[in-house]
Protein backbone atom coordinates (compact mmCIF):
# COMPACT_ATOMS: atom_id res chain seq x y z
CA UNK A 1 0.00 0.00 0.00
CA UNK A 2 2.81 2.36 0.81
CA UNK A 3 4.45 1.50 -2.47
CA UNK A 4 1.27 2.39 -4.29
CA UNK A 5 1.11 5.80 -2.57
CA UNK A 6 4.73 6.56 -3.52
CA UNK A 7 4.09 5.60 -7.13
CA UNK A 8 0.97 7.74 -7.22
CA UNK A 9 2.77 10.87 -5.86
CA UNK A 10 5.88 10.50 -8.04
CA UNK A 11 4.40 12.32 -11.08
CA UNK A 12 3.37 15.22 -8.82
CA UNK A 13 6.91 15.59 -7.39
CA UNK A 14 8.43 15.61 -10.86
CA UNK A 15 6.03 18.35 -11.96
CA UNK A 16 6.89 20.55 -8.95
CA UNK A 17 10.62 20.09 -9.60
CA UNK A 18 10.22 21.15 -13.20
CA UNK A 19 8.28 24.28 -12.22
CA UNK A 20 10.90 25.35 -9.64
CA UNK A 21 13.68 24.91 -12.21
CA UNK A 22 11.82 27.06 -14.72
CA UNK A 23 11.36 29.84 -12.14
CA UNK A 24 15.06 29.85 -11.22
CA UNK A 25 16.13 30.06 -14.86
CA UNK A 26 13.79 32.98 -15.53
CA UNK A 27 15.08 34.91 -12.48
CA UNK A 28 18.73 34.32 -13.45
CA UNK A 29 18.09 35.60 -16.97
CA UNK A 30 16.58 38.94 -15.83
CA UNK A 31 18.81 42.01 -15.11
CA UNK A 32 18.57 43.63 -11.67
CA UNK A 33 16.34 46.72 -11.45
CA UNK A 34 18.12 50.14 -11.78
CA UNK A 35 19.14 51.62 -8.43
CA UNK A 36 17.56 55.03 -7.68
CA UNK A 37 20.19 57.71 -6.99
CA UNK A 38 20.33 61.46 -6.48
CA UNK A 39 22.66 63.47 -8.65
CA UNK A 40 23.87 67.03 -9.12
CA UNK A 41 25.31 68.70 -12.19
CA UNK A 42 28.94 69.75 -11.71
CA UNK A 43 29.36 73.51 -12.07
CA UNK A 44 32.32 75.72 -11.21
CA UNK A 45 31.89 78.46 -8.68
CA UNK A 46 32.34 82.03 -9.85
CA UNK A 47 34.35 84.84 -8.35
CA UNK A 48 32.14 87.37 -6.67
CA UNK A 49 33.93 90.69 -6.53
CA UNK A 50 33.66 92.31 -3.11
CA UNK A 51 32.43 95.89 -2.88
CA UNK A 52 34.55 98.33 -0.91
CA UNK A 53 33.25 101.44 0.84
CA UNK A 54 35.09 104.72 0.28
CA UNK A 55 34.84 108.49 0.53
CA UNK A 56 35.02 111.05 -2.28
CA UNK A 57 37.92 113.45 -1.72
CA UNK A 58 39.69 116.13 -3.70
CA UNK A 59 42.90 115.01 -5.34
CA UNK A 60 44.48 118.43 -4.76
CA UNK A 61 43.69 120.18 -1.48
CA UNK A 62 45.93 123.12 -0.59
CA UNK A 63 46.41 125.11 2.60
CA UNK A 64 46.53 128.81 1.71
CA UNK A 65 48.46 131.24 3.91
CA UNK A 66 49.75 134.82 3.86
CA UNK A 67 53.39 135.23 2.94
CA UNK A 68 54.01 137.97 5.48
CA UNK A 69 53.14 138.82 9.08
CA UNK A 70 50.04 140.93 9.69
CA UNK A 71 46.64 141.41 11.26
CA UNK A 72 43.81 139.92 9.22
CA UNK A 73 41.20 142.57 8.51
CA UNK A 74 38.83 140.56 6.29
CA UNK A 75 37.94 137.07 5.13
CA UNK A 76 35.61 137.06 2.16
CA UNK A 77 34.79 133.32 1.99
CA UNK A 78 33.41 130.56 4.21
CA UNK A 79 33.41 126.78 4.02
CA UNK A 80 31.61 125.56 0.91
CA UNK A 81 32.07 128.73 -1.15
CA UNK A 82 33.08 128.29 -4.79
CA UNK A 83 35.96 130.53 -5.88
CA UNK A 84 37.82 131.21 -9.11
CA UNK A 85 41.49 131.66 -9.77
CA UNK A 86 42.64 135.15 -8.76
CA UNK A 87 39.72 135.89 -6.40
CA UNK A 88 40.67 137.71 -3.18
CA UNK A 89 39.89 135.39 -0.29
CA UNK A 90 41.29 137.31 2.70
CA UNK A 91 43.31 140.47 3.53
CA UNK A 92 45.69 141.67 6.21
CA UNK A 93 46.29 145.29 7.27
CA UNK A 94 48.46 146.73 4.44
CA UNK A 95 49.57 149.95 6.21
CA UNK A 96 53.08 148.85 7.12
CA UNK A 97 53.60 147.42 3.65
CA UNK A 98 52.38 150.62 2.02
CA UNK A 99 54.83 152.65 4.14
CA UNK A 100 57.62 150.31 3.08
CA UNK A 101 56.74 151.03 -0.56
CA UNK A 102 56.86 154.79 0.01
CA UNK A 103 60.22 154.48 1.73
CA UNK A 104 61.59 152.43 -1.15
CA UNK A 105 60.32 155.02 -3.64
CA UNK A 106 62.13 157.79 -1.73
CA UNK A 107 65.34 155.77 -1.64
CA UNK A 108 65.11 155.29 -5.38
CA UNK A 109 64.65 159.01 -6.03
CA UNK A 110 67.68 159.77 -3.86
CA UNK A 111 69.78 157.16 -5.68
CA UNK A 112 68.73 158.51 -9.05
CA UNK A 113 69.72 162.08 -8.00
CA UNK A 114 73.13 160.87 -6.86
CA UNK A 115 73.53 159.03 -10.14
CA UNK A 116 72.77 162.19 -12.16
CA UNK A 117 75.25 164.22 -10.05
CA UNK A 118 77.94 161.59 -10.45
CA UNK A 119 77.37 161.47 -14.20
CA UNK A 120 77.73 165.29 -14.45
CA UNK A 121 80.90 165.25 -12.36
CA UNK A 122 82.45 162.49 -14.46
CA UNK A 123 81.73 164.44 -17.68
CA UNK A 124 83.28 167.64 -16.29
CA UNK A 125 86.41 165.82 -15.01
CA UNK A 126 86.89 164.13 -18.37
CA UNK A 127 86.85 167.47 -20.26
CA UNK A 128 89.24 169.06 -17.77
CA UNK A 129 91.60 166.15 -18.13
CA UNK A 130 91.56 166.48 -21.90
CA UNK A 131 92.58 170.17 -21.56
CA UNK A 132 95.23 169.32 -18.95
CA UNK A 133 93.29 171.33 -16.34
CA UNK A 134 92.69 168.26 -14.16
CA UNK A 135 94.72 165.19 -13.38
CA UNK A 136 93.98 161.68 -14.53
CA UNK A 137 93.52 160.67 -10.89
CA UNK A 138 90.65 163.15 -10.48
CA UNK A 139 88.94 161.66 -13.54
CA UNK A 140 89.40 158.12 -12.28
CA UNK A 141 87.83 159.08 -8.96
CA UNK A 142 84.85 160.60 -10.74
CA UNK A 143 84.39 157.38 -12.75
CA UNK A 144 84.38 155.30 -9.57
CA UNK A 145 81.77 157.58 -8.00
CA UNK A 146 79.62 157.25 -11.13
CA UNK A 147 79.75 153.44 -10.97
CA UNK A 148 78.90 153.48 -7.27
CA UNK A 149 75.93 155.77 -7.87
CA UNK A 150 74.66 153.51 -10.68
CA UNK A 151 74.89 150.48 -8.37
CA UNK A 152 72.99 152.33 -5.63
CA UNK A 153 70.26 153.24 -8.11
CA UNK A 154 69.92 149.63 -9.24
CA UNK A 155 69.70 148.51 -5.62
CA UNK A 156 67.02 151.06 -4.87
CA UNK A 157 65.04 149.93 -7.93
CA UNK A 158 65.14 146.32 -6.76
CA UNK A 159 64.11 147.31 -3.24
CA UNK A 160 61.12 149.19 -4.58
CA UNK A 161 60.06 146.19 -6.67
CA UNK A 162 60.36 143.93 -3.62
CA UNK A 163 58.31 146.32 -1.47
CA UNK A 164 55.58 146.49 -4.08
CA UNK A 165 55.50 142.69 -4.35
CA UNK A 166 55.22 142.37 -0.57
CA UNK A 167 52.36 144.84 -0.64
CA UNK A 168 50.58 142.30 -2.86
CA UNK A 169 51.04 139.74 -0.05
CA UNK A 170 48.42 141.66 1.93
CA UNK A 171 45.79 139.93 -0.23
CA UNK A 172 45.33 136.16 -0.20
CA UNK A 173 44.18 135.07 -3.66
CA UNK A 174 42.93 131.72 -4.99
CA UNK A 175 45.58 129.79 -6.90
CA UNK A 176 42.98 127.79 -8.86
CA UNK A 177 39.24 127.27 -9.26
CA UNK A 178 37.88 125.29 -6.36
CA UNK A 179 35.82 125.12 -3.19
CA UNK A 180 36.75 126.18 0.33
CA UNK A 181 36.79 123.10 2.56
CA UNK A 182 38.11 124.57 5.83
CA UNK A 183 39.01 127.85 7.53
CA UNK A 184 41.48 128.28 10.40
CA UNK A 185 41.77 132.06 10.99
CA UNK A 186 39.25 134.78 11.78
CA UNK A 187 39.12 138.53 11.19
CA UNK A 188 41.17 140.47 13.77
CA UNK A 189 43.62 137.61 14.31
CA UNK A 190 47.33 138.26 13.82
CA UNK A 191 48.76 135.61 11.51
CA UNK A 192 52.36 134.82 10.80
CA UNK A 193 53.90 134.06 7.45
CA UNK A 194 52.94 130.55 6.32
CA UNK A 195 50.23 130.06 8.95
CA UNK A 196 47.25 128.29 7.24
CA UNK A 197 44.22 130.53 6.87
CA UNK A 198 41.93 128.33 4.77
CA UNK A 199 41.94 125.14 2.69
CA UNK A 200 41.04 125.10 -1.01
CA UNK A 201 40.21 121.96 -3.00
CA UNK A 202 39.94 121.43 -6.75
CA UNK A 203 36.54 120.25 -7.92
CA UNK A 204 37.40 118.77 -11.31
CA UNK A 205 39.91 116.27 -9.90
CA UNK A 206 38.32 113.86 -7.43
CA UNK A 207 39.28 110.50 -5.95
CA UNK A 208 37.43 107.79 -4.08
CA UNK A 209 39.67 106.82 -1.16
CA UNK A 210 39.25 103.15 -0.23
CA UNK A 211 40.95 101.06 2.46
CA UNK A 212 41.46 97.49 1.21
CA UNK A 213 42.05 94.48 3.51
CA UNK A 214 45.26 92.54 3.03
CA UNK A 215 43.38 89.48 1.76
CA UNK A 216 42.10 91.40 -1.28
CA UNK A 217 45.11 93.64 -1.85
CA UNK A 218 47.18 91.18 -3.92
CA UNK A 219 44.62 91.17 -6.76
CA UNK A 220 44.62 94.96 -7.28
CA UNK A 221 46.92 96.73 -9.73
CA UNK A 222 47.39 100.27 -11.00
CA UNK A 223 44.96 101.28 -13.77
CA UNK A 224 42.42 98.64 -12.66
CA UNK A 225 38.87 99.82 -13.37
CA UNK A 226 36.20 100.09 -10.70
CA UNK A 227 32.50 100.69 -10.81
CA UNK A 228 31.77 103.47 -8.31
CA UNK A 229 28.23 104.03 -7.02
CA UNK A 230 26.81 106.41 -4.46
CA UNK A 231 25.93 104.51 -1.31
CA UNK A 232 22.64 106.39 -0.84
CA UNK A 233 21.56 105.78 -4.44
CA UNK A 234 23.28 102.84 -6.13
CA UNK A 235 21.72 103.72 -9.49
CA UNK A 236 24.05 106.73 -9.77
CA UNK A 237 27.33 105.25 -10.97
CA UNK A 238 30.57 106.19 -12.69
CA UNK A 239 33.81 104.52 -13.77
CA UNK A 240 36.99 104.95 -11.73
CA UNK A 241 40.61 103.97 -12.35
CA UNK A 242 43.17 103.12 -9.67
CA UNK A 243 45.84 105.83 -9.80
CA UNK A 244 47.64 105.30 -6.48
CA UNK A 245 48.28 102.34 -4.17
CA UNK A 246 49.75 102.81 -0.71
CA UNK A 247 53.24 101.24 -0.50
CA UNK A 248 52.58 99.80 2.96
CA UNK A 249 49.67 98.81 5.16
CA UNK A 250 48.28 100.99 7.89
CA UNK A 251 49.91 99.79 11.13
CA UNK A 252 46.61 99.89 13.05
CA UNK A 253 44.02 98.57 10.61
CA UNK A 254 46.35 96.48 8.38
CA UNK A 255 44.62 97.86 5.29
CA UNK A 256 46.08 99.40 2.13
CA UNK A 257 44.78 102.75 0.91
CA UNK A 258 43.70 103.05 -2.72
CA UNK A 259 42.92 106.24 -4.59
CA UNK A 260 40.51 105.70 -7.46
CA UNK A 261 40.28 108.61 -9.88
CA UNK A 262 36.76 109.69 -10.89
CA UNK A 263 37.59 112.82 -12.89
CA UNK A 264 34.57 112.47 -15.19
CA UNK A 265 32.03 111.67 -12.47
CA UNK A 266 28.75 113.65 -12.24
CA UNK A 267 28.68 116.64 -9.93
CA UNK A 268 26.51 114.71 -7.50
CA UNK A 269 29.69 112.88 -6.41
CA UNK A 270 30.44 115.71 -4.01
CA UNK A 271 33.42 115.88 -1.71
CA UNK A 272 32.80 113.79 1.39
CA UNK A 273 30.12 111.61 -0.21
CA UNK A 274 30.21 107.91 0.71
CA UNK A 275 30.59 105.63 -2.32
CA UNK A 276 30.93 101.92 -3.01
CA UNK A 277 33.68 100.71 -5.35
CA UNK A 278 33.40 97.32 -7.08
CA UNK A 279 36.26 96.03 -9.26
CA UNK A 280 35.63 95.31 -12.94
CA UNK A 281 36.91 91.73 -13.01
CA UNK A 282 35.95 89.06 -15.50
CA UNK A 283 34.27 86.10 -13.89
CA UNK A 284 36.92 83.47 -13.37
CA UNK A 285 36.02 79.84 -12.87
CA UNK A 286 36.98 78.32 -9.57
CA UNK A 287 36.88 74.79 -8.26
CA UNK A 288 33.72 72.71 -8.58
CA UNK A 289 31.84 72.41 -5.29
CA UNK A 290 30.20 69.08 -4.41
CA UNK A 291 28.42 67.81 -1.30
CA UNK A 292 30.59 65.77 1.03
CA UNK A 293 28.29 62.79 0.50
CA UNK A 294 29.43 62.56 -3.16
CA UNK A 295 33.03 61.67 -2.22
CA UNK A 296 34.08 58.05 -1.78
CA UNK A 297 37.48 57.42 -0.20
CA UNK A 298 39.28 54.29 -1.34
CA UNK A 299 42.97 53.43 -1.05
CA UNK A 300 43.93 56.92 0.06
CA UNK A 301 42.33 58.48 -3.04
CA UNK A 302 39.03 60.25 -3.54
CA UNK A 303 36.50 59.11 -6.11
CA UNK A 304 33.08 60.14 -7.33
CA UNK A 305 30.47 58.28 -9.36
CA UNK A 306 29.81 59.92 -12.72
CA UNK A 307 26.57 59.06 -14.52
CA UNK A 308 26.51 58.45 -18.28
CA UNK A 309 23.16 59.83 -19.33
CA UNK A 310 23.06 57.79 -22.57
CA UNK A 311 23.45 54.42 -20.84
CA UNK A 312 22.18 55.36 -17.37
CA UNK A 313 25.26 53.67 -15.87
CA UNK A 314 27.77 54.91 -13.32
CA UNK A 315 31.54 55.02 -13.67
CA UNK A 316 34.06 55.78 -10.90
CA UNK A 317 36.24 58.88 -11.40
CA UNK A 318 39.34 59.83 -9.40
CA UNK A 319 39.30 63.50 -8.34
CA UNK A 320 41.65 65.90 -6.58
CA UNK A 321 40.14 67.81 -3.68
CA UNK A 322 41.01 71.14 -2.16
CA UNK A 323 42.24 70.54 1.36
CA UNK A 324 40.22 73.51 2.62
CA UNK A 325 36.48 72.75 2.82
CA UNK A 326 34.29 75.50 1.41
CA UNK A 327 31.86 74.93 4.30
CA UNK A 328 30.67 72.14 6.58
CA UNK A 329 28.56 70.51 3.83
CA UNK A 330 30.67 70.69 0.69
CA UNK A 331 34.17 70.25 -0.70
CA UNK A 332 35.95 71.74 -3.71
CA UNK A 333 37.07 69.53 -6.58
CA UNK A 334 40.19 70.94 -8.23
CA UNK A 335 40.53 68.40 -11.05
CA UNK A 336 38.99 65.22 -12.41
CA UNK A 337 35.56 66.62 -13.26
CA UNK A 338 34.18 68.75 -16.07
CA UNK A 339 31.33 71.18 -15.88
CA UNK A 340 27.99 69.65 -16.87
CA UNK A 341 28.78 66.10 -15.72
CA UNK A 342 26.26 64.44 -13.41
CA UNK A 343 27.62 63.17 -10.08
CA UNK A 344 25.92 60.80 -7.63
CA UNK A 345 25.57 62.35 -4.18
CA UNK A 346 23.79 59.60 -2.21
CA UNK A 347 24.56 55.91 -1.71
CA UNK A 348 28.02 56.11 -3.23
CA UNK A 349 29.30 53.16 -1.16
CA UNK A 350 26.62 50.81 -2.52
CA UNK A 351 27.36 51.25 -6.24
CA UNK A 352 29.58 49.18 -8.54
CA UNK A 353 31.22 50.06 -11.81
CA UNK A 354 28.77 49.87 -14.73
CA UNK A 355 25.69 49.58 -12.54
CA UNK A 356 22.49 50.99 -13.98
CA UNK A 357 20.84 53.74 -12.02
CA UNK A 358 17.60 55.66 -12.02
CA UNK A 359 18.26 59.38 -11.90
CA UNK A 360 16.67 61.74 -9.42
CA UNK A 361 17.77 65.37 -9.93
CA UNK A 362 18.52 67.39 -6.81
CA UNK A 363 19.13 71.12 -6.59
CA UNK A 364 22.61 72.25 -5.65
CA UNK A 365 23.03 73.09 -1.98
Amino acid sequence: MTLNRICASLPLLVSVSLLVGCDQNSVAGEEPAPRPVKVVIAAAERNQAASLPGVVRARIETDLAFRTLGKMVSRKVDVGDLVHKGDVLAQIDPLSLQLAVKSAEADLRNAQAQLENAATTETRKRRLMQSNAASIADHDLAEQQLKSAAANAAKATASLAKSREQLGYAELRAEFDGVVTATSAEMGQTVSAGQPVLKLARLEQRDVVVDVPEAQFSNIRLDDRFNVALQLDSTIQTIGVVREIAPQADPNTRTYRLKIAIDHAPEIFRLGAVATATPFAEERKQAIALPVSAIRAEGGASHVWVVDRSTAKVTPRSVQLDGRPSNARSVRVLSGLREGEEVVIAGVNELVDGQKVKLGQELRP
